[in-house]
């Protein structure tokens, strides 16, 4: 058994969750081969910048050869090739994106397929549904290795039609849901028949946030929310839920962990409301960074209104430091009302200022009491040695009913005959 993980871009720095995966089946005695769509590049974090000299980048090897790759299996497998050239022009009819970028996933999954078969990968295992799943099930057609693919949220379940889930799904050996949540969206996008192959696999996080020696909570009045500065996080509502914070007289700083899209935005409305002593950003940070950041903190404020469910929150209620987020797709899963931290309606600015302040106001002793509940709940359903265990089986399950015979699709079963 030989693994191949695919990502449209690997290493990135908000794809922490996946190093940890990988590192973790690699210990468990599973080897894996590291390919991205895309290059990355200006990257943060050491250990991430330790995994480009691992991974093989499709889009690294330039057009010309990347034609040439698609003129060579084409050749040596008309058939095949005729059925995913189909399927490609039948998953681009009420896409979001062109017919040009389908039959680019094409020539990406005819170049993959070379490289597999020279690797003698044996199954792709990807990371979001989006159009490297698309890549994957194309080179399954054109008679690559099978494939699972591990859906996270929300971009797949919004656009779920779009990105056509629902074959991708029935294609597949298997798919992992990262929260029961995702796994119930799963249930939506395909037939019921399928529902067995849909199993729930947590992101988890490693020894730098688990098992590490308890850190006193700082009596200092410090925020943290660590995460991408786009709409989906609400940042921008954050902002609005410290300008009520400021008004009342609190004494608070917050610190936002990322840099994004909006951070233009975001300092735009700061300074309008002369919330510079309130507020800082800090732009990207490493893993260690973030550490920091997080220890430095009384609790983690993340007041999504789209989510999957968020690595940061298991970082930081790892760390012992209480969550305050709210009631969207898997959070629930993590953290407990009033156990762990607060759960409050997404979109609220009077919620999350109102959390914030009790997060200020509570004595120290008893976030740290909600911070243990919080790291004990993270080492049971988010340590990434036993999430990568239960994935190492699935890889392992498959592995053996190919061998069998008895997991393998048939040609049909692959591309529907509506597909040609």
């Amino acid at each position: 058994m030989k693994i191949a993980y695919l990502i449209n871009q690997y290493p990135k720095i908000s794809h922490s969750f996946i190093r940890r995966e990988i590192a973790s089946l690699e210990a468990a005695g599973i080897p894996v081969e590291r390919y991205s769509i895309r290059p990355q590049m200006d990257l943060i974090d050491r250990a991430d910048r330790v995994e480009i000299d691992k991974t093989k980048a499709v889009l690294g090897i330039g057009m010309l050869r990347s034609i040439l790759c698609v003129l060579q299996v084409a050749l040596k497998a008309p058939g095949k090739f005729v059925q995913a050239l189909g399927l490609t022009l039948k998953t681009s009819w009420g896409a979001d994106r062109s017919v040009l970028h389908h039959l680019a996933y094409l020539m990406e999954a005819c170049v993959l397929l070379l490289w597999f078969e020279k690797q003698k990968i044996t199954h792709v295992h990807v990371h979001f549904g989006t159009n490297s799943t698309t890549v994957a099930m194309l080179c399954r057609v054109l008679g690559g290795p099978a494939y699972s693919f591990t859906v996270h949220g929300p971009e797949e379940f919004d656009r779920g039609k779009n990105i056509s889930l629902e074959p991708k799904i029935n294609n597949a050996a298997f798919v992992v849901a990262i929260s029961s949540f995702g796994k119930s969206q799963l249930f939506r996008h395909c037939h019921r028949q399928h529902w067995s192959k849909i199993h729930v696999v947590h992101c988890g996080v490693d020894e730098e946030f688990l098992n590490q020696p308890p850190t006193n909570i700082p009596a200092t009045p410090r925020l943290v929310c660590v995460g991408r500065l786009c709409e989906q996080k609400g940042q921008l509502l954050l902002v609005e839920a410290a300008k009520l914070l400021a008004a009342t007289g609190t004494e608070f700083k917050l610190i936002l962990v990322g840099d994004g899209e909006l951070r233009a935005e975001i300092e735009t409305v700061i300074a309008e409301n002369n919330l510079q002593n309130c507020i800082e950003i800090t732009g990207w940070a490493d893993t260690n960074k973030v550490r920091q950041e997080i220890l430095a903190s009384r609790v983690m404020v993340l007041p999504s209104f789209a989510e999957g469910l968020p690595v940061v929150l298991m970082e930081s209620l790892a760390l012992g430091r209480p969550a305050i987020s709210t009631y969207v797709a898997g959070i629930p899963e993590l953290i407990e009302e009033g156990v762990s931290g607060w759960l409050i309606p997404a979109g609220s600015v009077e919620a999350v200022a109102k959390a914030m302040k009790t997060a200020l106001e509570m004595p120290v002793q008893q976030l740290e009491q909600m911070g243990i509940a919080g790291s004990q709940k993270v080492l049971q359903q988010h340590n990434s040695a036993t999430e990568a265990a239960k994935l190492a089986g699935l890889f392992r399950m498959q592995h053996q009913g190919a061998k069998t015979g008895e997991l393998t699709a048939t040609e049909s079963e692959l591309v529907p005959t509506s597909a040609l």
